[in-house]
């Protein structure tokens, strides 16, 4: 079965390392804070001004002021720190955010990620997505694999309009865990009983296959 949202936050937190700075971007990505995993210490960024991001809050914690940069209201850990935006661009446009985690309409064979519009759609602007591609030194892509009409959103090229080109090192779908590597997608990981000739049928650009791919694991 396809993953849940959480599932698929669950995984991507898997790739957080010790000391690590990292943003979040709007939707699935936000949820990777509740995950972080045991016995590593990261410090989440949110563009809006906010170093030191924390877990959604309960109702004894809520605080209508604390925010991120998707509105939603938010904690902070021991150590957190609050600015401008100014200061968290230069933070993120000077290359000291050590991974991205964003949400993506769009991922092709080449690491280029269509994220910010949809041609005739309303659309509220770029946000940060532009600068984050292109200053991080990792980006994590987290989608479904293929839109509600069954059309693959993992493309030979993007037929949106482009946040970054050749930034995407990783992707992690509803159905699978790929990296992007030397012109393809090479499947790392397949969701729990979801098989490797359906991500194939959902997969428009080019998949390698190589070996037994194994099943992902939440533990």
């Amino acid at each position: 079965m396809a993953l849940s949202r959480e599932q698929v936050a669950m995984r991507v937190a898997q790739e957080l390392q010790d000391g690590f700075y990292v943003n979040l971007g709007i939707g699935i990505p936000t949820l990777v804070a509740n995950y972080v995993p045991d016995g590593i210490e990261v410090m989440l960024q949110s563009e809006n001004g906010l170093l030191g991001m924390g877990q959604y809050p309960t109702e004894a914690e809520l605080d209508a002021d604390m925010i991120n940069a998707g509105k939603e209201t938010v904690t902070t850990v021991k150590g957190a720190a609050i600015f401008n935006s100014a200061e968290s661009f230069a933070m993120i446009r000077g290359g000291h955010v050590d991974l991205t985690v964003l949400g993506a309409f769009e991922v092709d064979q080449h690491g280029n990620i269509a994220s910010w519009m949809i041609p005739k759609k309303l659309i509220k602007g770029m946000g940060g997505a532009m600068d984050l591609v292109a200053g991080a030194q990792n980006i994590i892509v987290t989608m479904t694999h293929a839109s509600k009409h069954g059309e693959s959103k993992l493309l030979e090229q993007c037929s949106l309009p482009l946040t970054g080109v050749n930034c995407v090192k990783k992707i992690v779908t509803d159905l699978a865990v790929l990296e992007v590597k030397d012109g393809a997608f090479y499947l790392l990981e397949r969701a729990p009983g979801v098989s490797v000739d359906e991500i194939i049928s959902k997969t428009a650009g080019k998949l390698i296959v190589e070996g037994d791919i194994p099943e992902m694991t939440f533990a």
